[in-house]
């Protein structure tokens, strides 16, 4: 999540836009959308009960479990479209993911640690500080095959911490390897790192520099060592997602999709003013699930989500 500040954004009134409404608004070929949008496709708003949305997960059954981190509360969105609370006090959870047992691993920056929650709500802190210091606000996480953690770091002020700076000099991305309590430095190389993810295949990894308006992508090799770094495109990003196609869809005004190449397709505009974060949810996979500020949103698509 980028900055509290954000939850006053105005919230529009829209609860749908057209496919034609997204031509109308892309400064690109609408062809380019419809190729991973289904025809006809309306962007729907499922709630704006919330304070500001985050870290949206999906489960082995395509449920999606997402944050309201300013209430610390962890809800979940089933395929059959229902919306409940999962966990009430979720340590401030931001970004999530899960592992391949089921378990939710969170960002959880109250204390600054890393969470495993169990199906049945039971916490494993897996890592708590570096060095003896506490890491600046873990935000965002993508696991990778083998079960390593990569996470980003920036420094963002919380009203619930004591501490008024960080313990630690500069905003990286991190490694946690399987079993370990202290995570490993992969890039000390970004302004603020944000959103992050990597292919399924675990070769490559995309990391936003949110701070820097760039997206770069790595090669991983053992141990988490990243290498080959490149920039993939000059945009920033709060979260990102990956279809089976290779697509990259980040967030913030909207959301924006490149191809492999890092070509533009064009942009999904979401009334909420600020997207936080996105992931596929549903059975198949093929609907875009899109925690915007108060609200989250659904979209159908063409394509399948991989993460």
């Amino acid at each position: 999540m980028t900055l509290f500040r954000k939850y006053g954004l105005v919230i529009a009134a829209l609860s749908g836009i057209t496919m034609t409404a997204l031509a109308q608004q892309n400064d690109t070929p609408s062809g380019e959308l419809q190729r991973i949008i289904q025809p006809g496709a309306t962007l729907q708003k499922v709630s704006g009960q919330f304070k500001f949305t985050e870290g949206p997960a999906v489960d082995k059954d395509g449920t999606v479990f997402f944050t309201d981190q300013p209430n610390d509360k962890i809800w979940k969105y089933d395929t059959e479209g229902k919306l409940s609370v999962f966990m009430d006090k979720a340590g401030r959870s931001n970004g999530m993911y899960f592992d391949k047992k089921g378990n939710l691993v969170t960002c959880a920056d109250q204390n600054n640690e890393l969470w495993s929650i169990t199906p049945d709500k039971t916490v494993t802190v897996l890592m708590t500080d570096f060095k003896g210091k506490k890491l600046n606000g873990p935000n965002d996480l993508w696991i990778e095959p083998n079960g390593g953690i990569f996470f980003t770091d920036p420094y963002y002020q919380r009203d619930y911490w004591t501490r008024q700076s960080p313990e630690i000099d500069g905003q990286k991305v991190y490694y946690l390897p399987v079993g370990q309590k202290e995570p490993i430095v992969v890039d000390a190389d970004l302004k603020q790192p944000n959103g992050i993810i990597g292919t399924p295949d675990g070769k490559f990894l995309y990391v936003a520099d949110i701070k820097d308006n760039k997206t770069y992508k790595y090669q991983i090799g053992a141990g988490g060592k990243l290498t080959n770094r490149q920039l993939y495109v000059s945009q920033g990003s709060d979260g990102m997602t990956l279809d089976n196609l290779g697509n990259l869809y980040i967030t913030g005004k909207g959301v924006t999709v490149y191809d492999p190449a890092g070509k533009k397709l064009g942009n999904i505009p979401v009334p909420a003013g600020w997207v936080g974060n996105i992931c596929f949810s549903g059975k198949d996979r093929r609907t875009l699930f899109i925690t915007a500020s108060e609200g989250i949103y659904t979209l159908p698509m063409q394509v399948t989500g991989v993460n």
